[in-house]
């Protein structure tokens, strides 16, 4: 995991450098597109109790917040945590995504915005089974991710992983997800204009843990 452990610290090290900056850039960013189609998604009676993976400077938690559910962030940037806690008055954990330690099946939904494609593919399964385990049976999951061929590596100074749909949902349903529904944003644009990815998965009942990280 030494050469994963890496690119994690590497590509968090940008984002606690750039904090402020990236508040002030993405704070007026319009998601609820993103957010309602996981809250629609739950079936359990609200308020759910929602993880945001890579929740950032908070900005979406303060507005599952608003919305009557409990809101739970988890960030690998010690600086996002810190701003997160102080802008949407949440729950904050500081972790990283390769080495997460989530309480088992308590999420109605996990929020994964802009935050899956900075994982190398190498350590998605275990990622993936991770965030299944956190879910309540029948949970779901929303990821955003910019789309791309199946390629990966460094974008200046940040990792990420760019999938086609179809490869997406290899990982997704091998990890025990079941798809919902996937869409293209921004919405009402033409696809050459549409670089993201969105999509949402409901958790089977059946575990899908993984001891191997690079299959």
């Amino acid at each position: 995991m030494d050469q994963l452990d890496e690119i994690s610290r590497r590509t968090l090290e940008h984002y606690e450098h750039h904090a402020e900056a990236f508040f002030a850039g993405t704070i007026d960013h319009d998601v609820s597109q993103n957010i309602a189609a996981l809250l629609d998604a739950i079936t359990a009676e609200p308020p759910f109790t929602i993880l945001d993976l890579g929740c950032g400077p908070g900005r979406d938690l303060k507005t599952f917040a608003s919305l009557g559910h409990r809101a739970i962030g988890v960030d690998g940037s010690e600086n996002f945590v810190q701003m997160a806690r102080a802008y949407s008055g949440c729950e904050v954990w500081h972790q990283d995504f390769l080495h997460l330690d989530l309480p088992s099946a308590m999420f109605d939904g996990i929020f994964a915005n802009a935050s899956l494609f900075h994982v190398p593919s190498a350590a998605l399964p275990k990622v993936l089974a991770d965030l299944h385990a956190a879910l309540k049976p029948g949970g779901v999951l929303f990821s955003s991710n910019p789309r791309g061929h199946n390629e990966e590596g460094w974008n200046g100074a940040r990792y990420g992983s760019y999938y086609d749909y179809p490869t997406w949902e290899r990982y997704l349903t091998a990890a025990g997800f079941i798809p919902l529904q996937h869409y293209y944003r921004p919405p009402g644009l033409p696809r050459e204009q549409q670089p993201w990815l969105a999509s949402v998965w409901r958790r089977s009942s059946v575990s899908h843990r993984t001891e191997d990280s690079g299959n």
